[in-house]
């Protein structure tokens, strides 16, 4: 069977996911629609260039001096330029501290060294990118893995080559329906990207933008080139994870409002999948391991930990209503344990995530096969108060009070 597919977002756990594909494709399924937040969206875009489960596989494994790949995601920033030193809330905040009995061009000049030092170690750069790009890492190596990948392979007996590509030339060259879900902190609107909305949008881009969870990953600012979202210049715009409004945004492939199949597209036959990770499933077999630490984790601060809550909190809230109503069309996937930065995760431990995402599409399917058909064309289709609801509420500022016409 042809599935609309949704990912959950959940950083380092989506590795989940890989093993939740390789049932999915045993038993001969395929996709139609794909759907991501943050991870999810990582996920979705692999699959929309013909990804198959062995290869992403292939891409866990992978190793940069003896560690796993990803774990060079958590970077370093790099050095900030003379402007960036010039202008930043660093040296404004300094220059509101008089030091007494310094004259004020001697603490001016202070202040500029003071910046500049701090700027420029690597020990520092970390704070200096947290207050000043809304991130603590880099995700410098993530858009160059990303852009590897995209260009990995074979395609349709060619070789990839989607890094450079828009969402508009991704779509011309698959004809696949990719969206992936960010959220504007400048103007306050949830982005729902993909080929109708910014067509000019680069590909790998819009990934990056998903899954730049706040306060970890720098915030992306929206480039001119990238032309206008839903007919709005967002240029200059800073865009962060869309977890922020919806880390599992199933509603917009069930809600009927017009506003969403404006910007979903018209709707399809085949019925709708979610792919959940679940922190209240224990995955088998790792009673024992923890989760491995970096040498600092952003997490542990308890600012950063209040911050997150009340996100996981509001985002929870609307998530959790289109779950409840829609449970069938639901896959729960293992994730206990895991942590959402836990990106150099030992073998053992990816291994057995991946197994338990397995296991648990494994007895999806054997208990739902049968129904999911007659569930999303009678039960979900004709009853789609919750998702409308939902989508109504977080796409309300983006789409609903914007009076444009989309060209599609």
């Amino acid at each position: 069977m042809k599935y609309d597919l949704v990912f959950e977002g959940g950083g380092a756990k989506g590795m989940v996911f890989v093993g939740a594909l390789q049932e999915f494709e045993t038993r001969g399924h395929t996709h139609a629609r794909l759907l991501g937040t943050s991870a999810g969206a990582i996920t979705a875009a692999l699959l929309s260039v013909g990804y198959s489960s062995q290869e992403m596989l292939s891409a866990l494994q992978q190793k940069q001096d003896g560690q796993s790949v990803f774990a060079a995601f958590m970077g370093t920033p790099a050095p900030f330029t003379v402007k960036d030193l010039q202008d930043n809330d660093f040296l404004n905040l300094l220059k509101r501290i008089n030091i007494p009995f310094l004259p004020t061009a001697l603490d001016y000049r202070l202040d500029d060294h003071l910046v500049d030092w701090f700027a420029k170690q690597p020990s520092t750069r970390h704070l200096f990118s947290f207050v000043q790009r809304g991130g603590w890492y880099s995700a410098d190596a993530f858009l160059t893995w990303l852009q590897s990948k995209m260009d990995s392979g074979m395609y349709q007996g060619k070789p990839r080559q989607f890094s450079q590509m828009t969402l508009a030339e991704h779509f011309a060259a698959t004809r696949k329906e990719l969206t992936v879900v960010a959220a504007d902190t400048s103007g306050e609107n949830m982005l729902v990207l993909n080929h109708r909305t910014a067509p000019q949008c680069p590909l790998v881009w819009a990934v990056r933008m998903s899954m730049s969870i706040p306060l970890l990953w720098q915030e992306v600012v929206w480039q001119s080139g990238w032309g206008p979202y839903y007919g709005q210049d967002f240029t200059g715009h800073a865009i962060v994870d869309g977890g922020l409004l919806s880390c599992f945004p199933l509603e917009l492939y069930i809600s009927n409002l017009k506003d969403v199949t404006d910007v979903m597209g018209p709707k399809g036959e085949d019925p709708v999948l979610g792919l959940l990770i679940d922190e209240t499933l224990p995955v088998p077999g790792t009673e024992q391991p923890a989760a491995q630490k970096t040498e600092f984790d952003l997490e542990e601060l308890h600012t950063v930990r209040r911050i997150s809550n009340l996100i996981n909190t509001a985002t929870s809230a609307h998530d959790k209503m289109v779950i409840d109503a829609y449970e069938k069309i639901v896959v729960h996937l293992p994730a206990q344990g895991y942590g959402t930065t836990e990106f150099n995760m030992n073998d053992l431990r990816q291994q057995l995530l991946v197994s338990a995402g397995r296991v648990a599409m494994t007895a999806y399917l054997d208990q739902h096969a049968q129904e999911l058909p007659t569930t999303n064309q009678a039960e979900v289709q004709s009853n789609a108060q919750a998702a409308d609801r939902v989508a109504g509420r977080i796409l309300d500022r983006s789409i609903r009070k914007k009076q444009v016409v989309i060209k599609i």
